[in-house]
């Protein structure tokens, strides 16, 4: 009997795609995974264009519908409850505030199945979802930050908190203020960043802006300046609307991505000297934060039961303390070259 095959995900190649080789193409699509593993996956026969076999070589056309199957179900499906740690900052019966660390991914997905938010959630609300769940985030998040992006987030613990959260993240009435470290000596000491973010066409795995007032959906973020290190600024960002890398994409758009953001160009020095001593410098912080430096600081909301107006406010962690440490400690023993 032929073992049979199930669908983990699929990807239809983009119709201005340039001829490129599938391997090639998949790891350029695909977030947390080698080409390495996909290589295998190919060789094991369990890519498909459509219903037919493809090997590493071949070459993907615009239109293609890249398939991914394995002989067993899709485990992103099935929420597994672990026992992890969560911070927690506030809990009733009806909402959850949890202080995210940086590293977790919020939900389960291609290439991390357990270890999430979610998955510790699952665990302290003594809830889970089997593999024929129709929804793989549990409908108790209402919103989302990235994996490398600590902070607060809000979690539904029943269906009316859940609808409630959702309208009021939908129409911009949640606070959510961030603190950020940035490249460049932002000019003006307050500002606003606006431009429709949507899908970056040409890598599935970063947005962007666009001009066109018919492409993406509107984004606006208010900035702040706190402190200034003459080649970084540390900010405050609060967000008017809430889309996918929005602070990411916005500070990058203007010249300022974030310190160590390696998606958007924060990785390499951007702002700086030419010396050794001072790319060395560069490399410690980069070490002290190996991250994006981007934390959701405050947030706030109406509760869904009372009605009461709740904020809530994080510390910022240790790894952003010590890179704004290093950086101040760096401008009091070299003024001159500020």
């Amino acid at each position: 009997m032929e073992e049979e095959l199930f669908e983990h995900f699929r990807l239809e190649v983009d119709k201005g795609q340039t001829p490129m080789r599938i391997d090639k193409y998949m790891a350029s699509h695909l977030e947390d995974t080698s080409r390495s593993r996909i290589q295998q996956a190919l060789k094991e026969g369990y890519v498909h264009i459509g219903d037919e076999v493809v090997k590493s070589n071949y070459v993907v056309r615009p239109g293609d519908i890249i398939r991914f199957v394995m002989p067993y179900r899709r485990r992103g499906l099935e929420i597994l409850p672990q026992d992890i740690p969560l911070d927690i900052v506030y809990e009733d019966d009806d909402v959850l505030v949890v202080n995210k660390p940086a590293g977790m991914c919020v939900h389960p997905g291609h290439g991390h199945y357990e270890g999430t938010l979610i998955n510790a959630l699952s665990h302290h609300l003594g809830i889970s979802q089997g593999p024929e769940a129709e929804d793989e985030r549990m409908g108790i998040l209402v919103h989302r930050i990235d994996k490398d992006t600590s902070g607060l987030l809000a979690v539904a613990k029943n269906e009316a908190s859940q609808l409630n959260l959702a309208a009021q993240f939908f129409d911009h009435s949640i606070e959510r203020r961030y603190v950020t470290v940035v490249w460049g000596d932002v000019k003006e000491d307050e500002g606003t960043v606006e431009g429709n973010i949507g899908r970056d066409p040409n890598d599935r795995m970063k947005f962007r802006v666009f001009e066109e007032e018919d492409r993406g959906k509107r984004a606006v973020t208010h900035y702040r300046v706190l402190e200034r290190f003459g080649f970084v600024t540390f900010l405050e960002c609060k967000l008017e609307t809430g889309r996918t890398h929005q602070i990411r994409v916005h500070m990058s758009r203007i010249g300022h991505p974030i310190f160590n953001d390696d998606r958007y160009g924060g990785n390499e020095i951007r702002k700086g000297t030419i010396y050794a001593k001072y790319r060395q410098f560069i490399q410690n912080c980069f070490e002290i934060c190996p991250r994006q430096a981007l934390h959701a600081k405050t947030l706030g909301f109406v509760h869904p039961g009372t009605r009461e107006w709740l904020q809530f406010d994080s510390e910022i962690p240790s790894d952003m303390t010590a890179l704004l440490d290093k950086w101040r400690k760096y401008c009091a023993q070299m003024p001159d070259e500020i």
